[in-house]
């Protein structure tokens, strides 16, 4: 995908024309050719977008507005239907683009599946990087009913790929005992259901590596984020999300990219899901990217 052919439909609110003198590139990775259960998610990263025209520009969080940095929205990477494969080939191919012009990737997606060649590449450009996962779900298999492409297995994979002791998950309330036991006998950390109280303890042994951090929307509670394509009860609220990702950005830690997932529209007629999603964006946008 080149940057000058990039989706010239809908952007996200506020996104800058022009890519070299962007900070950051916003994508989407419209996949969810290997989910398990309800697919949908390929249509998150448009209705995001869409949806993102009600947001304010100013976040009193952060005391920081959208006009204060630069982002290219590139719209969706063209991805083959149906080809998980080459799907993945492309998406790190795409990021690996997008970090060699020195931008900030922040994608949306699609399945979590999507995740696991973005962070491939960002440990190519950043060999000591650690990883911080929120989510419902362990994602630790090293397969689905014999497929090892699937969106339950990338924290599996980026996990055996970089070290266990470097991917860090939290607010995980679902999950194959096995996967549990995994994370246990090699060293990853899980915390189990909570997110902001634990990871407030993790940052400062984390403070000035490079830090890649992906959300599952699925780690709020179904009652906050109906429309995805797993919902899990006994999740997190939005308000605790959204306390975790300006603790991140304001801890020690360098980000140096990041991604929200797993956002299925068709589910919530309400859009109530992807509004949140697209607030998390915000956020993202203005607490990480210096």
């Amino acid at each position: 995908m080149r940057f000058d052919e990039a989706y010239a439909g809908n952007v996200f609110i506020k996104s800058h024309a022009n890519f070299e003198e962007s900070q950051v590139v916003l994508y989407g990775m419209p996949m969810d050719w290997t989910v398990s259960f309800r697919p949908g998610s390929r249509f998150g990263p448009a209705r995001i977008r869409e949806v993102s025209v009600g947001l304010e520009e100013y976040s009193a969080y952060l005391d920081r507005e959208l006009e204060d940095i630069k982002y290219y929205d590139a719209g969706d990477i063209p991805l083959p239907f149906g080809n998980p494969q080459k799907s993945i080939d492309i998406i790190e191919d795409f990021v690996d683009q997008v970090l060699a012009a020195g931008k900030f990737p922040l994608g949306m997606g699609g399945e979590h599946l999507v995740s696991w060649p973005v962070m491939k590449a960002m440990y190519k450009k950043y060999p000591d990087l650690a990883i911080i996962h929120f989510d419902a779900h362990t994602d630790l298999r090293e397969e689905y009913e014999g497929e090892p492409l699937s969106h339950s297995t990338p924290i599996r994979k980026i996990a055996e790929h970089i070290g266990p002791s470097n991917v860090y998950s939290f607010g995980i309330r679902s999950g194959m005992k096995e996967e549990f036991e995994w994370a246990k006998q090699n060293g990853m950390h899980i915390s189990k259901f909570e997110v902001l109280e634990p990871l407030k303890e993790i940052l400062p042994t984390l403070a000035g590596r490079p830090v890649y951090v992906t959300i599952d929307i699925d780690v709020l509670d179904p009652a906050h984020a109906p429309g995805t394509g797993t919902v899990d009860c006994g999740g997190i609220t939005s308000k605790e999300l959204l306390a975790s990702i300006h603790a991140i950005a304001r801890s020690e830690v360098n980000v140096v990219g990041g991604d929200l997932v797993e956002v299925a529209p068709i589910y919530d007629p309400s859009e109530q899901t992807a509004n949140t999603a697209s607030k998390l964006i915000r956020e993202m946008l203005l607490g990480w990217v210096k």
